[in-house]
C-alpha cells in the first residue's frame, strides 16, 4: 500500500512538472512554437542583413544606421519594441543634429528590420512609424565650369577615379550602381543596373565620353569599376573638392553627380517621366524636386499675359 502512495506521488509530481513546463512553453509561443529571445539591434541586424539588403552601397549605410541606433540604446536587449524606444532615438538623432530626411531614411531601415523579426517570433510588438514631414530643400548640381576643375583635379589623384566620375555624371548611376557594374550589363550603347536602391533593374544609354571611360578600363577586372573602394574615392574626392575651392559646401558630394545628371535632363527639355525612368525612382515625387528647373516652358505664359493686360488698357 504505501508502495502504491509513493508510485502515484511521484505520478501526481510528474503531471504537475509537465504542466509547469506546458504552460511555459505556451507563454512563450507554444509548445511547438518559437520562444521570443532578447535581442538588441546589432543582434538582430546579424541575423537578417544579408537577407534583407542586397550587397552595395545601400547595406552598408543601413547596417551603419543600426549600429548607431543601437548605439543610442546602449546595446540593449529587448524582447519587444515599444513607442517610447522609438521616441526615445528620434529625440537622440534630433539632438546629432539629423534632418528629418536623416531620420526617415535610418527610421526606414528600422521598421524593415523590426518587421521581419516580429514575422520570425524575435520580438512580440512593434510601434508605430510615422514618417517625418521633410523640408524641400535647395538641390546643388555642378556647373559646366565646376564639373571641368573637379574632375580635372581627381583625375590627377587617379585616371580611374576621374573616368568614374565622367560615367557617374553622365549615366546619373548611383555609387554603388557604377562599382557594381560587370562586363556582361554593358551591352553596345546601354548600361543596365541590376543591384539598385529601389531593387528594379534599370538600363540606361551611354555618352560617347561615358562610351570611352568604360573602354580604359582593365578587362581582366571583373567590372569596369570594380576595383573602386568607396572610402578611398571619397577621400580623393574631398581632397580634390578642397583643391578647387569648394571645400566648404557640405553638398558637394559624389552624389551631387546624380542631381548633376538630373539637372541637366530637366533643363534640357526632357519631360519628367522620362527623367523619372532614366533615374530609377520608384516615385515620381522624388523626381518632381527637379521640376522647377523646366521653368523656361513657361516663358509661352507671358505673352498671353501681356495681351491680356493691353487690352484692358485699350
Amino acid at each position: 500500500m504505501g508502495d502504491q502512495k509513493s508510485c502515484w506521488g511521484s505520478r501526481m509530481l510528474q503531471n504537475t512538472q509537465m504542466n509547469s513546463l506546458y504552460k511555459l512553453d505556451y507563454q512563450l509561443g507554444g509548445i511547438n512554437g518559437r520562444t521570443t529571445r532578447r535581442n538588441s539591434l546589432r543582434i538582430l541586424l546579424g541575423r537578417y542583413v544579408d537577407i534583407l539588403w542586397e550587397p552595395g552601397s545601400h547595406k552598408y549605410n543601413v547596417s551603419s544606421f543600426i549600429g548607431e541606433l543601437d548605439e543610442i540604446l546602449f546595446g540593449a536587449e529587448f524582447s519587444e519594441f515599444t513607442d517610447e524606444m522609438l521616441d526615445t532615438l528620434i529625440s537622440a538623432l534630433r539632438r546629432r543634429g539629423n534632418s528629418n530626411a536623416t531620420i526617415n531614411r535610418k527610421m526606414a531601415a528600422l521598421s524593415k528590420l523590426l518587421r521581419k523579426a516580429h514575422k520570425m517570433g524575435d520580438i512580440q510588438s512593434l510601434p508605430e512609424f510615422k514618417r517625418l514631414k521633410e523640408k524641400a530643400g535647395r538641390i546643388r548640381f555642378l556647373e559646366p565650369e565646376e564639373e571641368t576643375r573637379l574632375f580635372e583635379a581627381i583625375s590627377e589623384k587617379s585616371d580611374l577615379y576621374g573616368r568614374f566620375c565622367i560615367f557617374l555624371i553622365d549615366t546619373g548611376a548611383r555609387l554603388g550602381e557604377g562599382i557594381g557594374l560587370r562586363w556582361q550589363d554593358l551591352n553596345r550603347d546601354r548600361a543596365t543596373f541590376w543591384l539598385t536602391k529601389s531593387g528594379r533593374s534599370r538600363s540606361v544609354p551611354l555618352t560617347e565620353r561615358a562610351a570611352a571611360a568604360i573602354r580604359a578600363s582593365e578587362r581582366s577586372r571583373r567590372g569596369p569599376f570594380t576595383n573602386i573602394v568607396q572610402a578611398k574615392f571619397r577621400a580623393a574626392w574631398n581632397e580634390a573638392k578642397q583643391e578647387v575651392g569648394l571645400g566648404s559646401e557640405p553638398d558637394v558630394v559624389p552624389h551631387i553627380l546624380r542631381h548633376t545628371c538630373a539637372s541637366r535632363l530637366v533643363q534640357g527639355g526632357i519631360d519628367i517621366r522620362r527623367v523619372q525612368t532614366w533615374l530609377g525612382h520608384q516615385t515620381l515625387q522624388m523626381t518632381m524636386r527637379y521640376a522647377h528647373l523646366a521653368s523656361g516652358d513657361l516663358d509661352i505664359c507671358v505673352p498671353i499675359l501681356e495681351r491680356a493686360a493691353r487690352a484692358k488698357t485699350a
